[in-house]
């Protein structure tokens, strides 16, 4: 079985790690709909306490179309994360060609009200090799 690879950055005392999967099933080439699910793992390596307010997501495909992605928390959630927390969830996008990319950042708000952002890691969006038969 193939290994899937994954991606990570660590910026202000907080990991994310990424690991993209295409999701075949979901996809039809034909109609230029291809999907690509993400697990994401966030890390509180740091000693302050915050909480995640807010996302920015910049997604670009192959035929050069760039999509911007903002809003409040992720998957509806605003995690607080204390020192050692992990929070992990996974989330989805639709591209109309077989490749691109995502990175972008994560707001945080610590308990000394100070806000500060995190990055998330640029990562490949590919569909992977089939094998031969």
């Amino acid at each position: 079985m193939p290994q899937r690879a994954f991606f990570y950055k660590e910026t202000n005392g907080f990991r994310v790690t990424v690991l993209p999967t295409y999701l075949a099933a979901e996809s039809d080439e034909r109609l230029g709909r291809y999907v690509f699910s993400y697990s994401v793992r966030i890390e509180n390596c740091s000693r302050i306490t915050a909480q995640l307010r807010s996302r920015d997501w910049i997604i670009t495909d192959s035929i050069g179309e760039e999509y911007r992605v903002s809003g409040d928390g992720v998957v509806g959630q605003q995690p607080v994360l204390h020192p050692t927390d992990v929070h992990e969830y996974r989330s989805f996008c639709v591209l109309k060609s077989g490749s691109g990319s995502m990175g972008g950042f994560y707001r945080f708000l610590g308990t000394d009200s100070n806000e500060f952002d995190v990055s998330i890691p640029v990562f490949a969006l590919t569909i992977p090799d089939t094998p031969l038969q």
